[in-house]
């Protein structure tokens, strides 16, 4: 029995087991422990396994593209994305993981020796790969050694009771001690990489993130901080009826002040809700969805519409669907997407990627079956991809082609990749806001071609409000 055979059977005892409640209930304390140490370790040395393993992809790819005559700055493209769909991650955590199994290989063999040993796991073992990477191969190897190297006989395991932050502390500390201006050039490039991003939050919020200087962030803070305490020990003169806590008051203040307005409330946004005329006229629960954030409460959609003014604009896109629920597509002659047809996509999509456990924001309108090979210009053979995939998919061996809905995706549309050794993954779009009443098949009309308009609802606010 090979390797992949073993892992199997290990696998199938692992599902197995916990349905055996009898089997489960016979272990006595200390075997409970036992297993889940044991299990821990076994987590850990597959991680070192899928790091030896994501190396060996590499390495034979890029052989096999430089005997092809693949140009060296294009072998192993694609790599990290079949990494990704392997593990069942997001490209980004792909292209991560990958280049932490080279550093594994190359420069930090004690730390993947003590991954597979089980004294690491894989996010500490990913910390070590992290705070070391701005040293040469040689000054990594030193820190590798003088961090997870195995203890004397007699001397203690320097990784035993060691927590996660403190590990990153004791790393840090060597390497500022290995190369003091290769940490600086890091704090450099890093300030270099300053950024704001928004990302969905629980119950209809969002994380609004700013990734600053630590001197900026800590002056940021403190001026929110200092002027929300005047303003809580001052009673909250603006809000008298129902005083706010001081961290919402910096919250408030956070909005004003990017913002410029007055007050946190109305500010000026346009909010694109796609949500179906259930929910929108209270006949239903069914949540809205915000293009690339996902979706919101029904509830707080139909305020949001209510709550309409010329400073906050909230727009209802009404996509018209056939008998099975399936949105009506969109074509042009063109090659590029039109801007209306670059939006029915985004709000098909819920503005995400469409690689499988991708998450991150559709940046490409891209053609599935490429135009070059006589692909459309239709919603049939489009998709969003963010830029990672849409480059990744370029890579000798991938393809792409766009399937008949399944009965299980009710319709959907599907898309079937299908990577260099042969391993198929299908995506399909995510299910439409579905109308008050199923359309009857029997009163269509014989033509599938129906127009997509989109709305104002300004004309329905009080309609809404009195909902």
């Amino acid at each position: 029995m090979n390797l992949l055979d073993d892992l199997r059977s290990l696998t199938g005892a692992l599902v197995d087991e916990p349905n055996d409640r009898r089997a489960l209930g016979e272990l006595t304390e200390t075997q409970v422990v036992d297993l889940l140490r044991s299990l821990e370790d076994l987590k850990a040395a597959a991680c070192a396994t899928q790091a030896d393993l994501a190396v060996r992809l590499d390495h034979t790819v890029r052989a096999r593209e430089a005997a092809a005559g693949v140009a060296a700055a294009r072998r192993g493209r694609g790599v990290a994305q079949q990494v990704a769909l392997a593990r069942r991650e997001s490209p980004y955590r792909g292209r991560v993981l990958l280049g932490f199994a080279k550093d594994l290989a190359t420069d930090l063999p004690h730390t993947r020796t003590a991954l597979a040993s089980g004294r690491l796991n894989e996010h500490r073992a990913m910390i070590i790969a992290r705070e070391t990477g701005c040293l040469d191969s040689y000054q990594r190897s030193q820190v590798d050694h003088d961090t997870s190297a195995p203890a004397d006989a007699g001397e203690d395991d320097p990784l035993d009771g060691v927590g996660t932050a403190r590990l990153a502390g004791q790393v840090r500390a060597r390497v500022a001690a290995t190369d003091p201006a290769a940490v600086v050039r890091r704090q450099r490039r890093a300030e270099s990489e300053r950024r704001v991003s928004v990302r969905p939050a629980p119950d209809g919020m969002a994380y609004l993130s700013g990734l600053l200087s630590l001197t900026q962030a800590v002056a940021c803070y403190a001026a929110l901080d200092r002027d929300a305490t005047a303003i809580v020990a001052a009673g909250d003169p603006t809000h008298p009826g129902r005083p706010r806590s001081k961290q919402q008051v910096m919250a408030d203040l956070l909005v004003e002040r990017i913002t410029g307005q007055a007050t946190a409330d109305a500010v000026p946004v346009t909010v694109s809700l796609v949500m179906s005329d259930a929910t929108l006229l209270g006949a239903g629960h069914e949540p809205a969805h915000v293009p690339g954030h996902g979706p919101v409460p029904a509830q707080v959609a139909r305020e949001t519409v209510a709550r309409a003014t010329t400073a906050m604009q909230a727009w209802v896109r009404r996509l018209y669907t056939d008998p099975a629920g399936k949105l009506i597509a969109l074509s042009t002659t063109q090659r590029l997407a039109t801007e209306g047809l670059a939006d029915y996509l985004n709000a098909r999509d819920q503005g995400l990627c469409r690689t499988p456990w991708c998450d991150a924001p559709a940046r490409h309108v891209d053609h599935i079956t490429p135009w070059a090979d006589g692909g459309t210009t239709d919603a049939e053979n489009l998709q969003g991809l963010c830029e990672a995939c849409n480059h990744a998919k370029q890579a000798t061996g991938w393809r792409q082609q766009a399937l008949d809905p399944l009965d299980e995706v009710a319709g959907r549309h599907l898309v079937e990749t299908t990577t260099p050794t042969g391993h198929r993954h299908r995506s399909p779009a995510p299910p439409p806001p579905k109308p008050a009443r199923p359309a009857d098949p029997e009163s269509q009309p014989t033509s599938p071609v129906r127009p997509r308009v989109d709305v104002r609802f300004t004309d329905l606010v009080d309609f809404v409000h009195a909902a």
